[in-house]
């Protein structure tokens, strides 16, 4: 805890150090241009508050700004992760879940969100958490009292009574009932609504069951066509986007003719699914690291024998149906499932993708250019461009050539402010 206090600490010193400065100029040895996929020399990029004004090689610095310069570093966009879980953590997976308040669940958010952040991950789409636990970590980074990335959240997941987004670890005499669970039209409008009345940025559906529940299968789709079409025209028309969560090929199918946006896992993805997804321009958010890390850890988080034989079969199949929707140019948008396995792992995702036929300079740009579209916030993230916010991260290495070099981000900066520097 004294760690996580001087962490802290650092921080709003960093923030309110260099917010004092009208300019800032970062200079870098070199700098990824994420659109072309190329490295530009001797960058430089000029800051006046929160946003970018001018980014380049061998820009005129202004008199008196403030110059961080940081050496032979690469300078990137600070990363963003469309598919997390900022206040679960991996044994959250077993039974000890039951025990965890709500309270304490948004105090782990709180922790696992500068744990994001350090990582270089600046923007987060959080997807799925109990309690609206993800809609008040927003919010309190947003007011400046905790750190944290921006987010982007959906509160409670809806889903069908006894699916992949209902509560099944506890017996039936508590009644025990998820607070997305919501069945029939009318039900899912109602639930759609009242996430948003609480503050939902995106509407999360479970299209079909998954792999840490219980009683449920992931190659079968929950909702009907009818259900996901009015809650995906309902979240549409209120201005919200909306993700499935789907790994059956009928509940991919299912949630792209209803027009959802995004598809996550996408685990048991076919050809129709593929040629599905191509023709709506529907993103897919592949989570494939966690196939490593969860199988290997299993005994160390208690996961439950039956949700480990259900994760040996799954995740190994993902990464083959995945590889064949990469090769035939499915839109992807980068996500790691976060909770799962431990938060500021998440740049571990970007080998899965490369190993899977990607080049680095596409795998960065699903974490960059294509995320920030599916968010929505093309305009203010995803790039180092005038007027975007001045969200960047700095790394050894050379990430075109060796993508693992974001696995160990050495600086970060969110809005302009430092909030990492070794």
């Amino acid at each position: 805890m004294n760690a996580i206090a001087s962490s802290i600490a650092l921080l709003l010193a960093c923030s309110s150090a260099i917010a004092a400065d009208t300019t800032i100029a970062i200079k870098a040895a070199h700098m990824v241009d994420v659109r072309s996929g190329t490295l530009v020399d001797n960058a430089v990029v000029l800051i006046s508050g929160e946003r970018i004004t001018a980014a380049g090689s061998k820009l005129a610095i202004p008199s008196g700004a403030q110059v961080i310069d940081l050496g032979n570093k690469t300078l990137l966009p600070g990363l963003i992760d469309a598919h997390t879980h900022i206040t679960g953590n991996p044994e959250d997976a077993g039974y000890s879940i039951i025990a965890k308040s709500i309270p304490r669940i948004t105090l782990a958010g709180a922790k696992n969100a500068l744990t994001t952040l350090r990582a270089g991950f600046t923007t987060i789409r959080d997807v799925g958490a109990d309690g609206y636990t993800d809609i008040g970590l927003r919010d309190a980074i947003n007011d400046g009292d905790v750190p944290g990335p921006r987010i982007l959240a959906s509160g409670p997941a809806l889903g069908i009574t006894g699916g992949h987004c209902d509560d099944t670890m506890h017996a039936p005499e508590y009644k025990a009932t998820s607070l997305g669970v919501a069945d029939g039209v009318a039900e899912a409008l109602k639930v759609t609504r009242r996430n948003i009345k609480y503050g939902a940025d995106v509407i999360k559906i479970c299209a079909t069951g998954g792999v840490l529940s219980f009683g449920d299968d992931p190659r079968t789709s929950q909702y009907t066509l009818e259900e996901l079409k009015a809650i995906i025209g309902d979240a549409h028309r209120l201005g919200r986007k909306t993700a499935a969560h789907a790994h059956g090929g009928d509940g991919i199918k299912l949630s792209v003719l209803a027009g959802i946006d995004s598809i996550e896992h996408g685990s048991y993805i076919d050809d129709e699914g593929i040629k599905l997804m191509k023709e709506h321009k529907t993103y897919l958010v592949p989570t494939l690291y966690l196939g490593d890390w969860l199988i290997e850890n299993a005994e160390a988080i208690k996961l439950p024998k039956a949700l480990l034989e259900k994760a040996k079969v799954v995740l190994p199949q993902a990464r083959i149906n995945i590889g064949k929707a990469i090769k035939a140019g499915v839109p992807i948008a980068f996500g790691t499932d976060a909770a799962v396995y431990p938060h500021g792992l998440n740049a571990r995702e970007f080998a899965v993708l490369v190993k899977l036929g990607m080049t680095p300079a596409q795998a960065i740009r699903t974490a960059t250019v294509n995320a920030s579209d599916l968010l929505g916030w093309s305009d203010k993230v995803g790039s180092i461009e005038a007027g975007k916010f001045a969200d960047l991260i700095a790394v050894d290495g050379e990430p075109l050539k060796d993508v693992r070099a974001l696995e160990q981000v050495q600086w970060v900066m969110k809005g302009g402010a430092v909030v990492k520097a070794n």
